[in-house]
């Protein structure tokens, strides 16, 4: 969750993010933002305003802390990426993450505050909500380990906010954009106001704020598509592909139904559906949609049926976002 922009100042405001901006940090020297009074003085995000408290997080290129702006006391999370060692893909990856975010708001996506970079020791980082309660492979666990079910009030509560978001990611965004650019008089061609297609929703990757509501985050994967407009880089992890993913085969939105489909199973089934022993195996039950059965679960029929139309093998078969945002029962 990040923005930066076009000029050398490290603590500029957001105007915009291209992989040349991150690569000429690389040869520029400035003053760290950390040990820095006065650069603190003049520019509100920087490091100097916020007070480490811990880690919660880490990954290959950097960690999440939970910090606290000092000037009001807000706890958040402080995504710290190191640059140095990025390939000119992860680059832009990361760049597609911070151009989209700055521009996602919806309660169910996880907000994004600002961002700031210390060009010294070559780290982005990137002020987003703190979300308390952990995520919902956290959830899962537990309930696994106290041999508990997840009550289906709570896994209909989840699945109608993940659908929000995903509604403002396949469409409502994509509609701004869109009339933004009639207003302007501007062209959205392709990747312009197009969808943004998350493609790496899994129980990881949703969060849950201190009233436990789902916040759809971690955008590290996301990428832009037209409507009409099929992506062709394949990414994501292995037990939510969807089939056309698996088959390395053109996909759009409704790869990302089919991944919230797994999880909304595996929020009733304490585990995925689709497991094997081998890579092989994984990918032949996906693309031959062989899961166990939910049926001697205590779950209802509407909401068993619900995941059944998000785990279709046909894309079309499989229902929008849109289509499952206006749904009565949801």
């Amino acid at each position: 969750m990040l923005a930066t922009n076009h000029h050398h100042n490290p603590h500029t405001n957001d105007q915009g993010y291209t992989p040349s901006s991150i690569a000429a940090a690389n040869g520029t020297q400035h003053p760290s933002a950390t040990t820095t009074t006065s650069s603190s003085t003049a520019n509100p995000d920087c490091g100097a305003n916020y007070e480490f408290l811990s880690v919660i997080g880490s990954g290959s290129f950097g960690r999440i802390c939970k910090v606290r702006r000092l000037r009001d006391n807000q706890i958040m999370a402080r995504k710290e990426i190191d640059y140095r060692r990025m390939k000119e893909k992860e680059r832009r990856q990361l760049v597609q993450e911070v151009n989209i975010l700055r521009e996602l708001a919806h309660p169910n996506i996880v907000k994004y505050y600002s961002r700031y970079v210390d060009r010294e020791s070559c780290v982005i980082n990137i002020l987003m909500e703190y979300c308390e309660a952990g995520d919902l492979s956290r959830v899962i666990k537990d309930h696994k380990q106290r041999g508990r079910w997840i009550s289906e009030e709570v896994v209909w509560t989840f699945a109608a906010q993940l659908i929000a978001a995903l509604h403002e990611c396949h469409h409502a965004y994509a509609e701004r954009k869109r009339d933004e650019g009639i207003a302007s008089g501007g062209n959205t061609g392709a990747g312009e106001g197009g969808a943004v297609l998350h493609r790496d929703i899994k129980p990881d990757n949703v969060f849950l704020d201190a009233d436990h509501n789902a916040k759809l985050g971690d955008f590290g994967l996301s990428t832009q598509c037209t409507q009409h407009d099929f992506a062709r880089t394949f990414v994501g992890t292995p037990f939510y592909m969807s089939p056309e993913l698996v088959r390395e085969q053109a996909y759009n939105a409704k790869s990302d139904i089919w991944s919230l489909g797994c999880l909304l199973y595996e929020l009733c089934a304490l585990d995925p559906p689709f497991r094997g022993q081998t890579h092989r195996q994984l990918n032949d039950n996906i693309l031959n949609v062989r899961y166990p059965d939910l049926s001697h679960t205590h779950y209802s029929p509407q909401l068993r049926g619900l995941i059944a139309r998000m785990l279709q093998l046909r894309p079309d078969d499989r229902p929008s976002a849109r289509d499952l945002f206006h749904d009565p029962q949801i």
